[in-house]
Order: C-alpha cells, then sequence, then structure tokens
C-alpha cells in the first residue's frame, strides 16, 4: 500500500488504518538495573492509563439513557426476534456491529478477527448479566453458515430488510455514498477518494464485492439496557472506538516488537498457512 493509499483509508476508517504509519520502537540492550528502572518508570504511566480507563468507563455509565420505541424484527437461529428478545431474559445487551453485507460471499476479515476474540467469552458475559450478540445485514442463512466455517457459538442475528444498521450509523445508502456524506463515527465522511486505491480494493475483494460496498457496512458497538419491559440505548462506538476490543492487539501491545505492521497482515484464522 502507498503512503497515499494509507493516508486515504485513515480517512476512511481508523480501525483498520493507521497501523503502517505507527513508529517502530528502536531497540536497545542494557543491564538488568537499566532495565528494572526504565520498568518502574513505565509502571507510572501505565497505572496512570489504568485510572484514566476507570474513569472512561465511569463516564460511560454516566451516559444518558435514550428509550428505544422503533420496532425491529430479526431472524435468529431460534426463529424471528424483537431488541427486547436479543437480551435472552438479561438486563444488558451488548451488539457487535459485524461488517457482513447482504452482497458479501463471507465476513469481514477484520470483524472475524475480533469475533473470534469475543467467541470465548460470551459464556462469562452471559453469566453477569450482559447478552453480547452480533448483528449483520446478510440474510441469516449467510450467517450460519459463516459461523459454521469460523467455528463460532456467539449469538448472531440476521437485520436483513430493516433499519437496524441504519439507524445505528453502521450501514449506509448508495445515495449517502454517492454524495460524500456517509454518517460513521458521529461525523459525515466522504469514502468515495479510496475508491480508487488498488490495495483497498484487493482488501473488499476478500468479502466478494468492490470497495464501495464493502465500506457501506461499518464496524461498531452498542450497547442496550432492558428495564420495566423498555429497551434504551446507552452507548456506541465506532472506528479506533473499538479498537480495545480486539483482543490480540492487547497481546501484540505487550510483545517486544509491538504491532511491527506494514499493511493488512490478519486474514481469518482458518486461511493461514500455519495454524
Amino acid at each position: 500500500m502507498t503512503l497515499r493509499e494509507q493516508a486515504v483509508f485513515n480517512r476512511v476508517d481508523t480501525t483498520i488504518a493507521d497501523r503502517a504509519s505507527r513508529r517502530k520502537p528502536s531497540r536497545k540492550t542494557g543491564t538488568r538495573e537499566e532495565w528494572l528502572a526504565a520498568r518502574l518508570e513505565l509502571l507510572k504511566a501505565e497505572k496512570a492509563l489504568t485510572r484514566r480507563s476507570d474513569e472512561l468507563a465511569r463516564q460511560r455509565q454516566e451516559m444518558p439513557w435514550v428509550r428505544i420505541d422503533k420496532e425491529y424484527r430479526f431472524e435468529t437461529d431460534d426463529g424471528t426476534a424483537s431488541l427486547a428478545d436479543l437480551f435472552r431474559g438479561r438486563s444488558q445487551l451488548l451488539i457487535y456491529h459485524f461488517m457482513f453485507g447482504p452482497e458479501y460471499t463471507a465476513g469481514c476479515p477484520l470483524c472475524s478477527a475480533i469475533a473470534d476474540g469475543f467467541d470465548g467469552f460470551v459464556v462469562h458475559l452471559a453469566n453477569h448479566g450482559v447478552t453480547l450478540c452480533a448483528v449483520s445485514r446478510a440474510p441469516l442463512a449467510k450467517l450460519q453458515a459463516y459461523k459454521r466455517r469460523m467455528g463460532w457459538s456467539f449469538g448472531w442475528a440476521s437485520s436483513f430488510g430493516n433499519d437496524f444498521n441504519y439507524d445505528f450509523h453502521v450501514a449506509h445508502s448508495k445515495e449517502e455514498w454517492d454524495a460524500g456524506a456517509v454518517d460513521y463515527n458521529f461525523r459525515e465522511v466522504d469514502f468515495r477518494p479510496a475508491e480508487e486505491s488498488p490495495a483497498l480494493a484487493e482488501w473488499a475483494s476478500t468479502v466478494g464485492t468492490d470497495f464501495a460496498t464493502y465500506r457501506r457496512e461499518g464496524p461498531g458497538v452498542s450497547a442496550f439496557a432492558l428495564e420495566d419491559g423498555v429497551v434504551y440505548h446507552t452507548y456506541s462506538a465506532y472506528a479506533r472506538g473499538i479498537d480495545g476490543l480486539w483482543g490480540m492487539y492487547r497481546w501484540l501491545d505487550r510483545a517486544p516488537l509491538g504491532r511491527n505492521e506494514t499493511g493488512f497482515w490478519w486474514r481469518r484464522h482458518d486461511e493461514y498457512d500455519s495454524q
């Protein structure tokens, strides 16, 4: 990917993008005493970040709740469901907006990597009063086939034919796209220049579409509460706001070379040469 293509994609979706521009850490050697002194300095910064993260979590919980009166109907493994049904008897719901549009032949590799992470801990959330599920616009049969391929067990609902993804700004009409006014991450974005990028066209081909069709879907997470039979929207995040949900990066950030990226290196977990 050229620097120009990278810059374009940075504007398109920084969740994927500003990886290649990260400065690689310089390598140096030292004594155990020098290592310990540097580690103690870093520990101060890590503790400050932890405290700041705790404060941000508190602020998220203090966001006003917005009542959802619109009726949405989803297709699930258990049949047609309302938004309230997706809570599955619990009081809290987290929805991962998984990029899998009706025209896709497979799920987005980015979203697939994130799903690999949360598939294993949905059971823990469920036993703490929180249901986590994915929602995508593709028909249910496509989602079920891909879920079987990936070996996942989390709940996955199809919003095919309803406005849910559009209302929560993770699906965008062709008219929005053509006008250069896509509402994503709480701002209007013109994604059209990215259509000129061969690298992004190749990335979109992993789901069987061109880039415009691919990126008229978007990744995100939304939170909901159910109280006295009423559903409330409490939180949403997009772009790098979901970076913290991408489990493998929390580990890479602690590896000696960090993220060490120059482009789109990750694949679906069944597409690597070695497992």
